[in-house]
């Protein structure tokens, strides 16, 4: 990189600088006119003639009171007469935009000496109308850099992106979040090319060039070709891009950034005191600032909030993290879906994360990345994972794993990459206290490896908690006209609590039914019992204790725990055997689930165990589960074949023509596979954990498989293919 550099005297010259011994710079953001300061007449000394000599003063100047004796202006630090550098220079200037310390605006039409007829400075306005918001050019030197300063031609400072963001967001139309450091990945194709729509450049394919950054893609410049073929070549190798992410989307559609605000939501939300602690943790604060602790693991009992806590540490870190150019990854495992249960689907996850943040990475991704479970997918993703993380190119890398105890496939293969993965890259994960995962991550010798234990932090933990219950109470509308009685509420929870948020959450759950009143607050609070087992006790006792639908709602919570992910309300109430009355309406099944309690909650239309802990306690249940685990796969799998033979039939979507294209194919609607996606995937899952050790299948359960294969293989096939899923299938 070539950078100006100041000296005390006030003059600058020219210094070619390599990429890794960078110093701290400010960089200039201007529209050109005709009398620019160029490379050559630098080299000349005859640019001190130029007009445009003064934004060169202004920079450097306005570099040394901030501290900064090195500054780039594009101007008069790339030789533009050097195709190569030319070429270099279009692919890192989204770059050295982001890495400076601090961008200057230079707007020589906005002039802070105008006044209007009320005697009010009128550089608002004129900063509305600027013609640095109408050049193509500007779009990254906007978006790319932390800091961005305007100033006036006067050269007084008007403001910078922060204080200037509402105004600077009704100027472009490009979304807050997109000036506040959000990564770009998060914005649609569609939406990052419309705010280039309205912006004009000098040369027609500096439309497409300027984009470079925008979309982190590079294509060979071409000056001549023109704008729409430049677009073209932009849009194909967006495209390309895009569609290693979409393979490697559709092998496993969970998206962790989709899965993460689910999370959230299903949890009540983040409150910010219920996690800050952690920020003051020295176990944290060592790992986040030195670079050598490379992983920290954080490790409680089932219900401590590390899921939670995990969240607020990926909110905190991704603003900086991302500002300054760098990664931030993460995967949330979760035992009750298959699909996010396996080191797998966690090295998945990471990848397409990696890559939609820095799609330069796609290039490891070779075609069989996409495949699903197979007995290669392991090796190939770990071989994929460890070539990213070993690339020269990588930024800076945070990577986050939550709930490595929910890793039920797979979770020692995981430990060992995790473990021997490149020194360069930050590791956060979280589980239980299980012993496997002890002698893995145990503290080393180098202490590159910390752990930070909830319980050894009680204090903080506890004051967390004091935190959520205060913020949770506030938001119960039968407590907000009697604050003695949401006084003595509060204390009753803080002193039941014992540490752990999920209790906590349960019970204001309970508070807020729609038949709980203000006088019924108290009673709830001093009946219920500390500890989740002692509360879960209780629920399903209350479940019990119904007259009617207490079978149903035991059925119910079978299904939902030994599903291999979790159902919608049309799939629970068939494989449940539920009356046709209830199955019949999407609404009555919908109320059933409800009366399971706080066992299950449901989000648009699925339904989810609440916690790990929970399947757990469920799973141990004689009242749920009076014959075994087995008897329940074995009955699920005899329901789903009943299911699969009373609704499979050829050519279910219509499609009429053999070797119809498959991502042509639409869902009709209503579905007539909705009740039975659920079964058509998983039902040779079930027929597998139905046999024990000791066990064999028994002769009804081996003649319905095989009426089914010959009534229906074909069928079943094609339904398969229909919902995408034969890559999901373990195969009779």
């Amino acid at each position: 990189m070539r950078l100006l550099e100041r000296d005390d005297t006030g003059d600058f010259h020219l210094k070619d600088l390599p990429s890794n011994a960078i110093p701290p710079y400010a960089i200039l953001s201007h529209t050109w006119g005709d009398e620019e300061v160029l490379f050559k007449d630098l080299v000349d000394g005859t640019g001190r003639k130029n007009a445009g000599y003064a934004k060169v003063q202004f920079c450097g100047d306005q570099a040394w009171r901030d501290g900064l004796k090195h500054f780039w202006i594009d101007t008069c630090c790339i030789d533009k007469s050097d195709a190569v550098e030319l070429q270099h220079a279009l692919n890192s200037m989204f770059q050295w935009y982001r890495n400076a310390t601090k961008c200057y605006v230079y707007l020589t039409d906005v002039s802070t000496r105008k006044w209007d007829a009320d005697g009010n400075s009128g550089w608002e306005l004129a900063f509305r109308t600027c013609r640095w918001f109408t050049r193509g050019w500007t779009l990254q030197e906007l978006i790319a850099p932390t800091i961005v300063e305007f100033f006036s031609k006067e050269c007084e400072r008007l403001g910078d992106k922060k204080s200037l963001e509402r105004e600077i967001h009704d100027i472009t139309g490009i979304p807050l979040k997109a000036l506040q450091g959000r990564p770009l990945s998060d914005f649609s194709i569609a939406e990052r090319m419309a705010w280039i729509e309205k912006r004009d450049t000098k040369f027609e394919e500096d439309k497409a060039y300027s984009l470079f950054g925008i979309f982190d893609v590079h294509i060979p410049v071409i000056y001549g070709e023109g704008k729409q073929k430049a677009l073209k070549r932009l849009r194909d190798k967006i495209r390309e891009d895009y569609l290693c992410l979409a393979k490697l989307w559709s092998a496993d559609p969970r998206d962790p950034h989709h899965e993460k605000e689910r999370i959230e939501l299903a949890k009540g939300g983040l409150l910010a005191d219920a996690y800050r602690w952690v920020f003051d943790n020295p176990e944290f604060r060592q790992w986040r600032h030195n670079s050598e602790n490379r992983l920290l693991w954080i490790k409680g009992d089932p219900g401590k909030g590390k899921t939670m806590l995990l969240c607020g540490i990926i909110d905190e870190l991704e603003q900086p993290i991302t500002a300054s150019g760098g990664n931030l990854a993460y995967f949330f495992c979760q035992a009750t879906d298959s699909r996010i249960n396996s080191a797998i689907a966690v090295l998945r996850g990471l990848i397409y994360l990696l890559a939609r943040r820095q799609p330069g990475l796609l290039l490891y991704l070779p075609e069989n990345t996409y495949a699903s479970d197979d007995a290669m997918a392991w090796v190939v993703l770990s071989k994929v994972l460890r070539r990213m993380l070993e690339d020269p190119d990588l930024k800076e890398t945070y990577l986050v794993i939550d709930a490595l105890d929910e890793c039920v496939i797979d979770l020692p293969k995981l430990l060992d990459f995790v473990v021997i993965s490149p020194g360069r890259v930050k590791w956060l994960l979280s589980s239980r206290n299980e012993v496997l995962i002890e002698e893995k991550l145990k503290p080393d010798v180098g202490r590159t490896r910390l752990s930070l234990e909830l319980k050894a932090n009680a204090m903080q933990v506890s004051h967390a908690i004091d935190a959520y219950i205060d913020g949770k109470l506030s938001g119960l509308a039968s407590l907000q006209d009697d604050t003695s009685l949401k006084n003595q509420v509060r204390d009753i929870l803080h002193q039941k609590a014992n540490g752990t948020f999920l209790w906590v959450a349960l019970v204001i759950q309970e508070l807020s039914e729609d038949d709980v009143e203000s006088w019924h607050a108290l009673q709830i609070v001093e009946e219920v019992p500390s500890g989740l087992d002692r509360m879960y006790d209780r629920m399903l006792n209350e479940i019990s204790r119904y007259k009617r639908d207490s079978e149903f709602c035991r059925r119910i919570l079978l299904v939902a725990t030994v599903a291999y992910r979790p159902l919608y309300l049309d799939e629970i109430g068939s494989l449940s055997e539920l009356p046709e009355q209830i199955v019949g309406s999407t609404e009555n099944i919908r109320k059933v689930v409800a009366k399971c309690g706080s066992f299950l909650t449901i989000r648009e239309d699925k339904i989810y165990l609440i916690h790990q802990s929970a399947k757990d306690y469920l799973s141990a249940s004689a009242l749920i589960f009076p014959h075994g685990a087995p008897i329940a796969h074995r009955d699920i799998c005899a329901r789903s074949l009943e299911l699969m033979l009373q609704k499979l039939r050829r050519d279910m979507y219509g499609l009429v023509t053999p070797g119809f294209p498959i991502d042509q194919a639409r869902t009709p609607e209503p579905d007539p596979l909705v009740t039975i996606r659920y079964s058509c995937v998983f039902w040779v899952d079930h027929l597998r954990d139905s046999i024990t050790d000791k066990d064999t299948p028994q002769r009804n359960t081996l003649d319905a498989v095989q009426t089914f294969l010959e009534l229906k293989y074909l069928y079943w096939l094609e339904a398969l293919s229909l919902l995408r899923a034969i890559s999901e299938v373990s195969l009779p």
